[in-house]
């Protein structure tokens, strides 16, 4: 059994996490994402995982290897995620193959909506960097 604590200067492996994000609206929110997750005290890494452009042939089946890639997943939800239908495919391919997920409340002065594949039960959290370090640790 693997020890759970550190040497002193010993890293911690951060969490591999997938963002889902609308990329026609909110570009930008990913990018603040991946800003943070460059600070020193981040427990995630965003590797290019997630896609950003429109992808060609069977972009599920390649959507699918990135998310098995990854230990968890990300929903940023801004104005228009309910009408983004790569973001709804993206969760459910998450849930079928059973990887945690959250979503993130992306634009903190506007109404930001669910995919529509998102569960009822499905809260959006206020993205701070203390929820966002939280979350990763599994707290919801």
């Amino acid at each position: 059994m693997r020890a759970l604590w550190r040497q002193k200067g010993e890293k911690m492996a951060k969490t591999r996490v997938f963002t889902s994000f609308d990329f026609d609206h909110d570009e930008d929110l990913r990018n603040l994402l991946v800003g943070q997750s460059k600070n020193q005290d981040s427990p995630f890494e965003l590797a290019d995982w997630s896609v950003k452009e429109h992808m060609t042939g069977d972009w599920k089946a390649k959507v699918r290897t990135r998310i098995r890639s990854a230990q968890q997943v990300i929903i940023i939800c801004g104005e228009y995620t309910h009408t983004a239908t790569g973001v709804s495919a993206e969760l459910d391919i998450a849930k079928e193959e059973k990887k945690p997920y959250f979503l993130l409340w992306g634009r903190s002065s506007k109404t930001c909506m669910k995919p529509v594949s998102a569960l009822a039960q499905d809260k959006i959290y206020k993205w701070t960097w203390d929820n966002l370090k939280s979350l990763i640790g599994g707290a919801r």
